[in-house]
């Protein structure tokens, strides 16, 4: 007996066509941190690194620890937004700790890693489904989230132009008595805002948005955390500056509020060098040395320590549980923590990568190198320098792999890491950084088991909006070297001096070498694509027992060579599957053992999260809806399956009059049915190809694979084949399934030819259903009606309004009212079907996937004998529901 297998054959690379709408947006970013780090090499133009050095020493200790308070309330009012988001939305079903802790976390986490909607997003995603909330309620509460940090961001601003409006220095037009009415208006609509909230209970509705807001004082607590975080975090750089620095207040929070918002647009890693570059510009501080320093400071106090304070925390929480068995603070922080490690860390592991890339670009001390050059020799110096950079680019592309929870790239953050250290004091004794790198690797160590995932590609495979932001880091870390470097002679010598006080040719030729690697990745991200699907392995045998004694007869879809299994241990149930994008999709339910079943589908769940993929289930029925519930799922209905019982179908009576016409016609035009074997199937195999090419030549379609038959030669000699004869030649053929104790039988492939009849779709059924019933079958399945059954009820979900509206009017595309009504003829029972995925933006995405699985089928494994059939891609998004 064959053992369940999966494939794990590295799929050789392919190239594909860019994407150049998903490029857009990073691209954006690319040019607006390219501006940003132009605009500061002008602003910076006479100051150097030793002054900045100086400047930072400069900071009065006062100011720092006024800056930390200012950091801490800051904090604390991102936590009041999600406190205040969650009882609008969802009023006691989360605690308000669990709620502050998640919107500070994820603040925390994309303040420092960048991407705020997409990381802070999906990690409040985790931490609120694992409290029991649906993906509307969570998609609304970090909506309002974001809300009241926008809505603060328009107060302030509105309040700075009204205030000070000569104070705005962020361009050098502007009419005072305009920036008074924007103002104005600012406040009117923000005021407008809060009375329409006080007011009773309110939701907005835009489109497909509809937000309950907070009611009364919910409302006001609302703007006045947003307002307080942003009065906090910028009195947190504020106290930093120097003295005089920073005119008016109106000009300086107009100016600090334009950094951030500029930093999130440009995709780097908490705005880097972008929020430098609008802070100094807009205020005017090129010329100043104690500028730079102060946003140093602040990088360090409002980016750093919070996440530093929390990977920490977790740490030692996760300590002490793990070895005292303690539950610290209660089950719900635990829920909180883990779907915080991953993205804590990728962050931390990220920071580590700029550590080594910026010790690498600046000067190294005279006294560590003197003493260096006296124990080792010159190229091991030349070497860990170069070594050391390239680990730590290495270490900003493994941090996605962190953050997707991968395996493979936590042994290679591990890895990194004290190699890292290793360079970093062979390099020139820099025991501060290789302390830094040490202690991420033991707090690495210690969330071993929050990295379980195991796909065959992707740990080290980048996302455009992730190439932008590796290559903005390093982009701004080269400027920091020749900034650092400003004062040397740059000639064509320096690149060949090799000498242990060489700082320069060392950082020019680390930067080439850099750059010559940031090239490769992004070839390798932009370009170079792992196929999605690869040929299937050999069915096993046990399916084919099971698929044989299964009385469900879509089972036999299992037999077409185009899916993956995953076996019970027993061998007495199986899922079938395939990959296809970012989805790991199932075809139907578990086919075996009810018990051995439910077992399995969840054992499909794990295989999907373990390869970082969405689980999807395709075409189940509603009988095993809860299990998939139970899963976090959410069910899509794909329409209603028509299943005619044989036991009382007849050509007898009123409502059947057509079909008795159907069956006289054919007789009088000599339309008779047969029966072939399997074993005489190849023997007509000649003329089915003939009458299959026909079909489709006239239908203007192409193969499908996955949940429908193709034809295949090897497919259609594993089963008995009916045929409509005229005159002695075949006119129409359908593969039949046949379900266990005759329960039910079916048809998959069915191809005629377009001129033989009118009725010849009819004549078929109609002669398969009375040869079915004179065999003792109990059900004859008739297929999917897609789309049908679908309420269109203002107050049911979106999916269902959309496809009920695509059912009346996209009869120009399907005609799914048409093929309902084919089916209906026959008087069958109809019983819904379903598409089960994750929620939320998981949805389109699946719908996509699914989609494209059906619609391109994938290589099959054959039997001795068998060809592959070329196949096209077609995107008609609405034949999911097929």
């Amino acid at each position: 007996m064959s053992s369940p297998s999966h494939d794990t054959s590295e799929p050789a690379p392919i190239v594909a066509g860019l994407h150049l709408p998903r490029l857009v947006p990073p691209l954006i970013g690319l040019v607006i941190a390219g501006l940003a780090l132009f605009a500061l090499e002008h602003l910076l133009a006479a100051v150097t690194l030793s002054d900045v050095t100086s400047a930072l020493t400069t900071i009065a200790p006062q100011r720092i620890v006024l800056a930390i308070l200012a950091t801490t309330a800051s904090f604390v009012a991102l936590g009041l937004y999600d406190i205040v988001a969650t009882r609008s939305v969802a009023p006691g079903k989360v605690p308000p700790h669990v709620a502050g802790a998640a919107g500070a976390a994820g603040y925390a986490v994309s303040n420092a890693l960048g991407f705020p909607l997409l990381t802070g997003g999906a990690l409040r995603w985790r931490i609120y489904a694992a409290e029991g909330l649906g993906a509307a309620d969570i998609a609304r509460i970090v909506t309002i989230s974001w809300g009241a940090l926008f809505t603060a961001i328009v107060t302030v601003i509105s309040a700075a132009l009204i205030i000070d409006p000569a104070g705005i220095r962020l361009w050098p037009w502007h009419d005072v008595r305009i920036e008074v009415a924007v103002g104005g208006v600012g406040l009117t609509l923000v005021a407008a805002l809060l009375v329409f909230m006080a007011t009773g209970p309110r939701r907005l509705r835009f489109g497909r948005l509809d937000l309950p807001l907070p009611e009364g004082a919910s409302g006001s607590a609302y703007l006045a955390a947003g307002v307080a975080d942003i009065i906090a975090a910028g009195a947190a750089l504020y106290l930093l500056l120097p003295e005089g620095s920073t005119g008016s207040l109106a000009g300086f929070a107009v100016t600090y509020l334009v950094a951030i918002l500029l930093g999130i647009a440009s995709h780097a890693p908490g705005g880097l060098g972008v929020f430098e570059a609008t802070i100094i510009g807009g205020l005017g501080l090129g010329e100043t040395p104690e500028a730079l320093a102060a946003l140093l400071a602040y990088r360090l106090i409002y980016t750093f320590l919070p996440l530093v304070v929390a990977v920490a925390g977790i740490a030692v929480m996760e300590l002490l549980h793990r070895f005292t068995g303690i539950e610290i603070a209660g089950r719900a922080v635990g829920r909180v923590l883990k779907p915080v490690v991953p993205p804590a860390m990728a962050t931390v592991v990220f920071l580590g990568g700029i550590v080594l890339l910026v010790s690498g670009s600046t000067p190294a001390l005279t006294d560590r190198i003197d003493l260096l050059s006296d124990v080792v020799p010159l190229p091991f110096v030349e070497a860990s320098h170069l070594a050391a950079s390239l680990v730590g680019a290495a270490l900003l592309v493994v941090a996605r792999g962190l953050y997707l929870r991968m395996t493979r790239a936590y042994v290679a953050a591990v890895g990194l890491l004290a190699a890292g250290a290793v360079f970093s004091l062979g390099k020139g004794l820099d025991w501060e950084e290789a302390l830094v790198l040490t202690l991420t690797c033991a707090v690495l160590l210690v969330f071993r088991r929050a990295f379980y995932r195991r796909p065959r590609e992707g740990a080290f495979h980048l996302s455009p909006r992730w190439l932008v932001m590796v290559t903005v880091t390093v982009a701004a870390i080269t400027w920091l070297g020749f900034f650092a470097y400003r004062e040397v002679d740059y000639q064509n010598a320096l690149w060949w001096q090799f000498a242990f006080d060489s700082a320069v040719p060392r950082f020019l030729r680390t930067t080439v070498v850099l750059f010559a690697a940031l090239a490769l990745v992004g070839i390798d991200t932009l370009l170079v694509r792992r196929p999605e699907r690869t040929p299937a392995p050999p069915v096993p045998e046990a399916v084919e027992a099971l698929v044989a004694g299964s009385r469900d007869a879509s089972a036999a879809l299992a037999l077409l060579g185009d899916k993956q299994f995953l076996v019970s241990r027993n061998s007495d149930a199986f899922v079938m599957y395939a990959r296809s994008g970012g989805s790991l999709i199932a075809l139907g339910d578990a086919v075996g053992n009810p018990e051995a079943c439910v077992r399995l589908a969840w054992r499909f769940r794990e295989l999907a999260d373990q390869q970082g993929l969405r689980p999807i289930f395709y075409a189940v029925g509603a009988a095993s809806l809860p299990r998939y519930l139970d899963m976090g799922l959410t069910a899509l209905k794909l329409g209603e399956v028509a299943r005619v019982d044989l036991q009382a179908f007849s050509l007898t009576g009123s409502a059947r009059q057509e079909l008795r016409y159907v069956d006289r016609r054919a007789d009088k035009e000599g339309l008779a049915l047969r029966v072939v074997p399997k074993d005489e199937v190849p023997a007509i195999l000649p003329r089915l190809k003939v009458v299959s090419d026909e079909w489709l030549a006239a239908k203007g379609g192409t193969e499908k694979g996955f949940s429908l038959g193709s034809f295949d030669e090897d497919y259609l000699s594993a089963f008995d084949c009916a045929v409509l004869e005229k005159e002695g030649e075949i006119v129409a053929f359908a593969n039949l399934w046949r379900g266990a104790d005759k329960e039910e039988i079916t048809i998959d492939l069915m191809r005629y030819v377009s001129g033989a009849s009118k009725i010849i779709m009819d004549a078929l059924f109609v002669k398969l259903m009375l040869a079915a019933k004179a065999e003792g079958y109990r059900w004859f399945n008739l297929g999917a009606a897609p789309l049908a059954g679908l309420v269109s009820h203002p107050l049911a979900s979106r999916w269902n309004r959309l496809g009920a509206l695509i059912y009346r009017r996209g009869g120009e595309v399907y005609h799914f009212e048409g093929l309902r009504a084919f089916k209906a003829k026959f008087l069958p029972e109809w019983t819904p079907h379903y598409l089960i995925c994750p929620p939320g933006l998981d949805v389109p995405r699946a719908l996509v996937d699914v989609t494209r699985l059906i619609n391109s089928p994938r290589p099959r494994m054959k039997r001795a004998g068998g060809h592959p059939v070329k196949t096209t891609v077609t995107s008609r998004l609405m034949e999911v529901a097929l």
